[in-house]
């Protein structure tokens, strides 16, 4: 049986926690930046979650599970 390969693509973007979550970044924080609030660029430096609709897909990508 062939072994499960990890989709390189989903490793750079998607990050595992502890307990079991998917952390990644937030889109929209790369350019045209200058009409956007300060408050808004600063939120979107911290990460996020994926939804749990996307998790199983994810986590297949990665090779867990």
């Amino acid at each position: 049986m062939p072994k499960m390969k990890t989709h390189k693509g989903t490793a750079k973007r998607f990050r595992l926690t502890g307990t079991g979550k998917i952390k990644r970044a937030n889109a929209f924080k790369s350019h045209i930046l200058e009409k956007k609030s300060p408050k808004r660029k600063r939120a979107f430096k911290a990460d996020s979650f994926v939804s749990p609709a996307d998790e199983n897909v994810i986590k297949k990508n990665l090779g867990i599970g």
